[in-house]
């Protein structure tokens, strides 16, 4: 998969009119591959491996909050980078997950290729799924290359996010502690 993948990138070096064989480029197409395959393991994860049975008995009912995951993705639209920061919220109903699955889940889907909204709605689908939770709420705050290294190049354009599901759709109030929470 690397040899083919370090091809392709071969041929975009050359239809940008660069030579692959000099000295600096030498070994790009294959660290490109490479990169591409890191950038993209989301695709060979799943939710039941990433969460392997740590999920936890809990008589808490209250909302929890899991605030400032980092995320790095790469743009459907033109391979760029988006890069931000995920915070997710949910009111466990007998059920816990255990804390560092939280940024697994959003790491095996920030690493494929999406679109931030698509993003929001995977990850508040997978909390819901994994935990059962009476609700869940997920906010995503994002800088897209494709916005500031090319198009309109506006530097500090934030791209915000929101999926809120079950009781933190339904609720105005719950919704209301979540998003004051994140302040």
């Amino acid at each position: 998969m690397t040899e083919q993948l370090a091809k392709h990138y071969e041929a975009i070096i050359r239809g940008l009119g660069e030579d692959p064989s000099r000295e600096g480029l030498l070994k790009t197409p294959e660290r490109a591959a490479k990169a591409m395959q890191y950038l993209t393991k989301g695709y060979h994860q799943s939710l039941e491996e990433l969460v392997n049975g740590a999920v936890f008995s809990s008589d808490n009912d209250e909302l929890v909050i899991i605030k400032d995951i980092e995320l790095y993705s790469l743009c459907e639209h033109h391979l760029l980078p988006f890069v931000g920061r995920c915070h997710i919220g949910y009111l466990p109903s007998g059920k816990v997950l255990g804390l560092s699955k939280f940024a697994r889940i959003v790491d095996m889907f920030a690493r494929r290729l999406q679109i931030q909204e698509n993003l929001t709605r995977e990850i508040a689908l997978a909390v819901q799924e994994v935990t059962g939770a009476k609700g869940v709420g997920v906010v995503i705050e994002a800088k897209h290359m494709c916005m500031q290294m090319r198009g309109v190049e506006k530097q500090n354009s934030v791209m915000k996010s929101s999926v809120m599901l079950g009781a933190l759709r339904e609720s105005s109030d719950t919704r209301k502690e979540f998003l004051s929470l994140l302040r």
